[in-house]
């Protein structure tokens, strides 16, 4: 097992919540932030926030509390995107080319620098900056471009299939919209999109069925 694999994911995905929220605090010129501020600010207990920067070390001070530019920083160096990610992207239909179009990606550290379909309509054109190859390419362009992580958006009976092709090339995580049922090696990482789920819970909260 290795070190990420020790880390709960939902602490993870605090932590992004945390990193947005004090990019715009320091937007604003906000200098230091406490634990119960961010905790307000992100909808958390004070306790959780503690809880989960200490997975990864000591941070802030009390009576100070935290250095807001100092744990941006530290925390894009845990999540990686002090750096910046090629992102390639297979299924260039309507969500994938509304990614493709998406510049919150750039902003974030992730560009999707390749995009794959089987339509010969759509083979060899570019969508912006970003050109779309066949799937025949796709194990050469992951190899020239070294990319690591890939967007899924294929119909779901195809998945499975470019997940294997896919891992087998090189990438090791997938941002998957296709299914929830991908199977790949342990030493890859897969993440399942299902913006369906996210309707059925906000329908769930607007029709008042609450028990």
């Amino acid at each position: 097992m290795n070190e990420s694999e020790k880390i709960p994911i939902p602490s993870l995905r605090r932590l992004s919540a945390y990193l947005r929220q004090l990019e715009v605090l320091s937007a604003s010129e906000v200098t230091h932030v406490s634990s119960r501020q961010l905790a307000n600010y992100s909808k958390v207990g004070d306790a959780t926030i503690r809880r989960d920067l200490t997975l990864f070390g000591k941070f802030g001070q009390r009576g100070v509390g935290y250095e807001v530019d100092d744990l941006i920083s530290t925390l894009r160096v845990i999540l990686g995107t002090q750096r910046r990610w090629g992102v390639v992207l297979v299924g260039a239909g309507a969500l994938g080319r509304a990614l493709m179009r998406y510049s919150g990606f750039d902003q974030r550290g992730f560009k999707i620098i390749a995009a794959f379909d089987n339509d010969p309509k759509k083979i060899g054109t570019n969508l912006g900056d970003i050109p779309i190859h066949s799937l025949d390419e796709l194990e050469s362009v992951i190899d020239f471009t070294a990319a690591r992580i890939a967007i899924l958006t294929t119909p779901s009976q195809h998945a499975q299939e470019m997940a294997t092709r896919l891992t087998a090339a090189g990438i090791e995580g997938i941002l998957d919209f296709a299914t929830p049922s991908l199977e790949v090696p342990p030493e890859s990482y897969v993440t399942y999109v299902d913006i369906t789920a996210h309707l059925e819970e906000l329908t769930f909260q607007v029709s008042g069925n609450h028990p």
